[in-house]
C-alpha cells in the first residue's frame, strides 16, 4: 500500500507544477510571447515561444541547459546572449530584463514547462508551415 502512495505522490507533484507552469506563463509571458502562430503579423510584439524554443533547443537540447540559458537571459539579456535571429532583434529590440517582473522561483516552475511544451511536435518555423 505504501508503494502506490509513493508513486501518487510524485505524479500529483508533476501534474501540479505543469498546470502551475502553464498557469503562471500565462500570467507572466503570454502577453508578449504568444503559444500560438498569429492571424495578424502586425499585432506581434515579440517572437513566438514556439520559435523562440525552437532556437534555444537546436543550441541547448537538453533541459537543465536550456532552462539555465533561460533564466540568465531572462534577467540579464544581451545581443551576445540572444539566440534569436538578428533580424528579431531589429524589429523587436531586444527583450527588456524581466527582474522585478517575475522571480526566480517562478521561473523554476515556468522554465520547464515552456521546455517540455514547446515548440510542438512537427514545428518547423513561423514561414515554413505547422
Amino acid at each position: 500500500m505504501i508503494s502506490k502512495k509513493i508513486l501518487i505522490v510524485p505524479i500529483l507533484l508533476i501534474s501540479i507544477l505543469q498546470a502551475d507552469g502553464e498557469m503562471l506563463f500565462k500570467s507572466k509571458c503570454i502577453s508578449c510571447h504568444t503559444t500560438t502562430r498569429p492571424t495578424d503579423i502586425n499585432q506581434v510584439v515579440a517572437p513566438t515561444i514556439m520559435g523562440i524554443m525552437r532556437h534555444i533547443k537546436m543550441k541547448y537540447p537538453n533541459r537543465d541547459g536550456a532552462t539555465a540559458f533561460m533564466k540568465d537571459y531572462i534577467f540579464n539579456p544581451s545581443k551576445e546572449k540572444s539566440i534569436c535571429m538578428p533580424q528579431k532583434i531589429e524589429r523587436f529590440g531586444l527583450m527588456p530584463s524581466q527582474k522585478g517582473i517575475v522571480t526566480s522561483e517562478e521561473l523554476d516552475i515556468i522554465l520547464p514547462w515552456i521546455f517540455d511544451n514547446f515548440p510542438p511536435k512537427g514545428f518547423r518555423g513561423m514561414r515554413k508551415g505547422k
